[in-house]
């Protein structure tokens, strides 16, 4: 009787009946278990403390964070935030005829979430900078005046070598690597860049001994030209670097000298791309704008993404640590960040604004010559990318921890008393 029953069911429902299986076993093995791991693939990572050759050690353990997710296939297989494990191989201190110190880094390991070990190849060699030029000078002046005393300058020291937190190092995965597709998650397709910029932004800038100093106040979106072109129109002047030709140029300004240079401060570990001035005419070297500008590894529709700090010279005084002259802030550091706003927007080159916010936030802080500063921790946004004529201004894809707020419009006179904001 049930050959019968089978007799008239529809012949193209047993087949369905027999394919449906085999196709979905077919489906099944076209996924693979795994993903392999190229040799070579490109780790971004971000070193997580300081590293000095004052006191650093040779074997000494250090973490990094990757700050860029790594994906493939389709799946994000080393999500940014997983933790790298590395050490210190060689320190040498300080020494005598102005040679500086130097110390070296590697990369071994980082772990997965499920638990895999992936090796890791990178090396960093950091020397700090010499006196050698210094002493040399010192030591024919001094014998021009009194030859006998000359030798003494042969004791002097080079700069210790300090990779500052927050240095970039790309590492590579060491040999090919398979990775279980069990528990990774799939890589978004619309992932913001500027998101995971703003997730692993230091706070704060750092001096060039590590210590922590202004704050992180301005983002900027834009490719170089468009930043530089941005600044010129608002009558910024790019400051002076420090080299010998600049003290020339002081002794032939004097007090009118808008191009004083900048003390070099790290972030990512490397000096500032861009150092800006905007003097006030009646005070040109006590009393200025200023910002310096960092170029990010990330970028929003193929733009380079900017991280700058901002702050306003008032005076000049004793510094507290080090220095024996050194620019006073308003300590008012939020003035200064919706300054520039408002006046790179006169000029017609924002396209948009916004206050974002970071991961670690910043209310009360020192520089890093010792001096105090408040603020209200949130991070100015401008985009200077061109919108088209009748378009909306290009907006980024979605940012985490961001915050729409709108920025005085009140002109800030740029003559006005310093003190006063």
């Amino acid at each position: 009787m049930f050959s019968t029953y089978l007799r008239k069911i529809p012949a193209y429902l047993l087949l369905m009946v027999f394919l449906v299986p085999c196709a979905w076993a077919e489906e099944r093995n076209a996924v693979p278990a795994t993903l392999t791991i190229p040799d070579g693939t490109p780790i971004h990572l971000q070193l997580a403390q300081n590293v000095s050759s004052a006191d650093a050690r040779i074997g000494d353990h250090l973490d990094f964070v990757v700050v860029r997710a790594v994906k493939l296939g389709g799946f994000t297989v080393i999500p940014a935030g997983t933790m790298a494990t590395g050490s210190v191989t060689r320190v040498k201190g300080k020494r005598f005829l102005g040679i500086g110190g130097n110390v070296s880094l590697k990369l071994d390991s980082l772990e997965l979430t499920n638990g895999a070990q992936l090796k890791l190849r990178a090396r960093l060699h950091v020397k700090g900078r010499s006196r050698t030029k210094l002493m040399a000078a010192a030591m024919i002046a001094t014998g021009l005046v009194f030859l006998p005393a000359a030798p003494v300058f042969l004791l002097t020291r080079g700069h210790e070598s300090t990779v500052v937190k927050s240095t970039e190092i790309t590492a590579q995965i060491d040999g090919d690597s398979p990775v279980q597709l069990a528990g990774l998650l799939r890589a978004p397709e619309d992932d913001s860049e500027l998101g995971e910029m703003m997730d692993y932004l230091p706070p704060r800038v750092f001096s060039g001994e590590g210590r922590q100093g202004d704050m992180l106040n301005l983002v900027f979106v834009a490719d170089p030209l468009a930043l530089q072109e941005a600044f010129a129109r608002a009558g910024w002047v790019k400051t002076d670097k420090w080299k010998p030709i600049f003290v020339w140029h002081l002794l032939r300004r004097r007090t009118n000298d808008a191009q004083l240079p900048m003390a070099r401060f790290y972030l990512f570990g490397r000096v500032q791309d861009y150092s800006y001035a905007l003097p006030d005419p009646n005070a040109t070297m006590s009393r200025r704008h200023h910002l310096r500008i960092w170029k990010t590894a990330y970028t929003i529709g193929g733009k380079a993404i900017w991280a700058g700090a901002a702050t306003h010279d008032i005076a000049i005084e004793i510094a507290k640590r080090g220095r024996l002259i050194n620019h006073r802030i308003d300590p008012a550091v939020d003035t200064e960040r919706d300054f520039v706003g408002t006046n790179l927007a006169e000029t017609s080159s924002v396209s948009r604004r916004e206050y974002l916010h970071g991961v670690d936030p910043v209310f009360q802080a020192e520089t890093a010559s010792g001096e105090s500063y408040h603020s209200d921790s949130r991070i100015l946004l401008l985009d200077l990318r061109e919108v088209i004529a009748g378009s909306a201004p290009a907006q980024p894809s979605a940012v985490v921890r961001v915050a729409s707020l709108p920025i005085p419009a009140a002109k800030e006179s740029f003559q006005a008393d310093p003190t006063s904001h």
